[in-house]
C-alpha cells in the first residue's frame, strides 16, 4: 500500500481542509436551521489520547480506520509496526495522514476498498457511524469488510440519541459547500442498528476526558461489535408463533421516538451532547 506517485500532497480549499492545514478549528457541522455541531479538530490533529488508545489496544489483525481524518490513528497502528489504511472522502485528510507517516487512501467506505472480506478490525471513531446518514447501511458494508471473525469498533455519542439530519460544513464564518446526510446515534440506538444488520455486542466502556477538554466531551463511548454466528441469529428468534393481523402490523410499522427527531436548538448555538 505504499505510495506510487511523487507529487505535492492535494490539500483543497475549504473549511474542513483549512482546519486540517492549521489544525485547529473553530469548525462545526450545521444543520439548515442554524444548530451546530462542534468538531474538535484539535483533538483529531493531535496525538492519541488514553480513549484512542482504549480502543487501539483491542484491535486485532490488520485494521481499517473508516473516515481516519487527519490520521492520528492509522499513524499510530503505523508506528506500532502493525498493517492499517486509513480511507476518508477528503484530499486533505489523506494528505495529512501521509503527512504524519500513515497510509491513506482517497475514498468511501461504499466504494470498492483492497482486502474486502479480509480486514482483522475495522474503526468507527470521531462520530463516523454518522457517515452516509444511515447507520444501519453502513453496518452492513463494514460487515462486507471484515473476515468473518473480525471486529468492528465504533464511538457513539454520550447522549441517547438517534438523529439523521442534512448538514454543511461550517468554518465559523458561514456554511460551506452542498448539505450531506449525516447521523448522531448514542449506545441504545447503536445496539438496536447493529441487531437489525446482524452484530452482537462484546463490549461496551467509556472513559474520561481530560480536564481541560470541553465539559461536552467529558466522555466517550465506545462498542465493541462482532458479527453474529448463525446459530446465534436463530436463537435469538426463538419459537415460531402465530400473530394476528393487529399485532402483525404493529410489528411492521416503524418506530419513531423523540430521539430520532432533529432537536430544535436556538439558531447558531452549538449542541453540546456530543
Amino acid at each position: 500500500m505504499s505510495a506510487t506517485t511523487h507529487a505535492a500532497p492535494t490539500w483543497g480549499a475549504d473549511p474542513y481542509a483549512d482546519a486540517l492545514r492549521s489544525g485547529r478549528g473553530p469548525l462545526f457541522l450545521r444543520r439548515a436551521d442554524g444548530w451546530l455541531l462542534p468538531l474538535e479538530v484539535e483533538r483529531w490533529c493531535g496525538g492519541t489520547d488514553a480513549a484512542d488508545r482504549s480502543a487501539l489496544r483491542r484491535c486485532k489483525g490488520s485494521v481499517l480506520d473508516i473516515g481516519c481524518g487527519p490520521g492520528r490513528l492509522v499513524a499510530a497502528l503505523a508506528a506500532q509496526g502493525r498493517r492499517a489504511l486509513g480511507i476518508d472522502v477528503s484530499e486533505a485528510a489523506v494528505a495529512r495522514t501521509a503527512a504524519i507517516g500513515g497510509t491513506a487512501l482517497c475514498r468511501s467506505v461504499f466504494d470498492p476498498l483492497p482486502d474486502e472480506g479480509r480486514w482483522g478490525t475495522a474503526l468507527l471513531l470521531d462520530g463516523n457511524i454518522g457517515i452516509g446518514g444511515d447507520p444501519r447501511a453502513l453496518l452492513l458494508r463494514t460487515a462486507e469488510l471484515l473476515a468473518p471473525r473480525g471486529t468492528l469498533i465504533v464511538e457513539t455519542t454520550a447522549a441517547d440519541v438517534d438523529e439523521r439530519v442534512e448538514v454543511q460544513v461550517d468554518g465559523g464564518s458561514g456554511a460551506a459547500g452542498g448539505f450531506f446526510p449525516w447521523a448522531r446515534v448514542g449506545t441504545p440506538a447503536l445496539l438496536r442498528y447493529a441487531a437489525a444488520a446482524g452484530w452482537a455486542p462484546a463490549e461496551t466502556w467509556s472513559v474520561p476526558a481530560p480536564p481541560d477538554q470541553r465539559p461536552e466531551s467529558a466522555e466517550r463511548r465506545f462498542v465493541a461489535l462482532r458479527r453474529r454466528t448463525r446459530a446465534a441469529v436463530l436463537r435469538s428468534r426463538g419459537p415460531a408463533v402465530r400473530a394476528d393481523s393487529t399485532s402483525a402490523e404493529r410489528a411492521n410499522s416503524p418506530a419513531v421516538s423523540s430521539s430520532q427527531q432533529a432537536k430544535k436548538s436556538p439558531p447558531g448555538r452549538p449542541v453540546t451532547d456530543v
